[in-house]
């Protein structure tokens, strides 16, 4: 392993858009090395082994899917710049989704990768609102996301100037928050458009082998452009001289300096590796453009995975990818007043996609996700943790099967061969984030520019969302701040 101390560019963290940064700018002769703390590479879209079987973290979809030949759109953009073949990644489409809400699913919209079908479900559901929802749809294709200096603007005020039905706008919200929001109850309308393009007007699909084909085709790109990568082996502080991020010290104490430095771990993440170190400097160490601290995301995530004997459609579950579920009267996306909400959620069958004639995973995989609060998982000692799980998996499935076709419990336990959960705790272990914070700080910093005139951001707190998202933030920061000033 090359141990040098010096860089042109260092980044923190290998997730999907540190991976990405470094593929792009080590085409251009940079030379870059990646800092991961842990022994895997994926972030907050990785994966784990346990018992011999590999499950997926974060990816129930890779969003913003278009068929080839479809030109101009985020996927086709990351697979030109980071020099990828599609057929590399290997996606499958989806078959069906959902949008349900009402006790048991009674109100349900469902979607493709087809937006034709989304639009003739809305006319079909909500027949007094089909003309201002094609003007809401209108709008977010005018809509520039891409752009770095946008003024921030409330996705529920603009929403509101062409859907009046409370419900409809609920079913338009839950899956866009649920997939890439880090505020509550509300969210920047260019974050909206980017998740309603992912979501509705691009679409869904995934590897057969799920994110590890991802992964490992990033990997051998960055490798393949003799980028360097160093594992268990994170960065501790970020020494700030005159404005400028001036050494990185790692876990072991090793000091490395860099020209330009990527922080790919989120923002109060980053901030908090610059604080822990100027704490013993003058206020000019830190330069003159600090900003005021960045609160973390107040809320998290639990899911539930449980590994089947069959397929999920030999128990009727056949037909829906994935489920977006609500039973409230109005859809609440906020930090949960108990140790999990499940009032709403998100279903996933990653068997449910179109993997090809005779081609099917080789265990079913049902999972769910609800909203979660990260206090009581993080303060609970471990035999409350470990009932807690117990206890809360238990109502998390009952909530969801509430919106699939009806499976009797000695049925499901009958084809139950494995089970797991993963919770704030887990999540903050293995990436770092604050409250186990999966979409980040509420404040988004689209340019990606920090306090130090040579450190920037790329991924979620920069505010590209998705995997897809992901990678283009890595990009995009790659190219706006190190390649276009030569």
């Amino acid at each position: 392993m090359n141990s040098s101390s010096r860089y042109d560019v260092a980044i923190i963290g290998a997730g999907m858009s540190g991976l990405a940064a470094g593929i792009r700018l080590a085409h251009f002769g940079k030379r870059v090395c990646i800092f991961e703390r842990h022994n895997a590479v994926g972030g907050l879209n990785g994966f784990y082994s346990t018992d011999g079987r590999k499950f997926d973290v974060g990816l129930h979809a890779m969003t913003n899917f278009v068929r080839p030949g479809v030109k101009g759109t985020p996927l086709t953009k990351l697979l030109r710049q980071l020099r990828i073949d599609r057929e590399e990644f290997a996606l499958c489409e989806q078959k069906q989704s959902r949008v349900a809400f009402g006790p048991r699913g009674e109100t349900s919209l469902r979607f493709t990768n087809d937006f034709a079908v989304f639009e003739s479900e809305v006319a079909r559901a909500f027949p007094a609102q089909i003309d201002g929802f094609r003007a809401l749809v209108a709008a977010i294709r005018a809509y520039d996301d891409v752009s770095l200096d946008a003024a921030p603007e409330s996705a529920r005020a603009i929403v509101r100037r062409h859907v009046s039905d409370p419900l409809l706008e609920d079913m338009l919200f839950c899956p866009v928050m649920y997939y890439g929001s880090a505020t509550e109850h509300d969210m920047e309308f260019g974050q909206f458009v980017i998740m309603f393009k992912a979501l509705f007007l691009e679409g869904f699909a995934r590897p057969f082998d799920g994110v590890r084909v991802i992964l490992r085709v990033l990997l051998e790109k960055y490798r393949a452009a003799g980028g360097e990568r160093r594992m268990k082996c994170g960065v501790r502080r970020i020494v700030a001289q005159g404005g400028r991020a001036a050494v990185l010290v790692l876990d072991d104490g090793t000091e490395i300096v860099a020209d330009h430095v990527i922080s790919s771990i989120g923002l109060p993440e980053t901030e908090k590796l610059i604080a822990e170190e100027t704490t013993a400097t003058s206020n000019a160490d830190v330069g003159s453009a600090a900003m005021p601290a960045a609160a973390p995301g107040a809320h998290s995530f639990v899911e539930t995975i449980t590994i089947l004997d069959r397929q999920p459609a030999a128990l009727g579950w056949g037909d829906d990818t994935i489920v977006f579920f609500n039973d409230s009267a109005r859809f609440d996306y906020a930090c949960p007043r108990e140790w999990v909400d499940i009032r709403s959620g998100v279903i996933c069958f990653p068997n449910n996609f179109d993997y090809g004639p005779g081609r099917a995973l080789p265990e079913g995989i049902f999972r769910i996700t609800c909203l979660a609060k990260p206090g009581p998982w993080f303060a609970a000692a471990d035999a409350e943790y470990r009932a807690a799980k117990t206890a809360w998996f238990a109502d998390v499935a009952r909530s969801a099967r509430r919106f699939l076709p009806p499976v009797a419990d000695a049925d499901l336990a009958a084809a139950t061969i494995a089970t797991d959960m993963f919770t704030p705790r887990t999540i903050a272990r293995y990436t770092g984030h604050v409250n186990g914070a999966i979409y980040g700080a509420p404040r988004k910093v689209r340019d990606g520019r920090t306090a130090l005139s040579n450190l920037y951001l790329c991924g979620t707190d920069q505010g590209f969302l998705g995997i897809t998202g992901a990678m283009l933030s890595g990009i995009s920061m790659a190219n706006y701040h190190i390649l276009q000033k030569g």
